[in-house]
């Protein structure tokens, strides 16, 4: 059940962000009909599954894989990923990073860019849970995506 998955949050009707999944919920992401799985976590993080790739693909989905230090987020890694949403608009997409801090943000932007939103209704999109530090403030407040 996709509401198990960690974080799990519907972000609009075809894209979704979370936490790490694990590997039994990559099946049931394809199962509600998801073509594309888009991981912004780094190779080493945290409960990371290594052949993620491989398990995505194995289920019929695309696997696009961005590893943005949680760190030392930069423009190019939000500029990349908005382009690759705009190219698969058409798709049902889940985008996950380790706890949907990182999938959070960059959907925000996401959002704000391609979708038009206002800030306020852009930022329900961010984790409840999570207090971005100043690092990810600052990401935040990217203006020149």
């Amino acid at each position: 059940m996709l509401s198990e998955i960690l974080n799990c949050m519907q972000i609009t009707e075809n894209i979704a962000s979370s936490g790490q999944p694990n590997e039994s919920e990559f099946a049931a992401i394809a199962d509600a009909g998801y073509n594309v799985v888009i991981n912004l976590a780094m190779p080493n993080s945290e409960n990371v599954i290594p052949s993620e790739g491989h398990l995505v693909t194995s289920n019929d989905m695309i696997y696009i894989h961005i590893p943005v230090p949680f760190d030392v987020p930069e423009l190019f890694h939000l500029q990349s990923f908005i382009k690759i949403m705009d190219s698969i608009s058409d798709k049902k997409i889940w985008v996950h990073c380790v706890k949907n801090y990182r999938a959070s943000a960059f959907l925000y932007h996401y959002l704000r860019k391609s979708r038009s939103l206002s800030p306020t209704e852009a930022q329900k999109v961010i984790f409840p849970s999570w207090e971005p530090n100043e690092i990810w403030q600052r990401f935040m407040n990217l203006d020149q995506v």
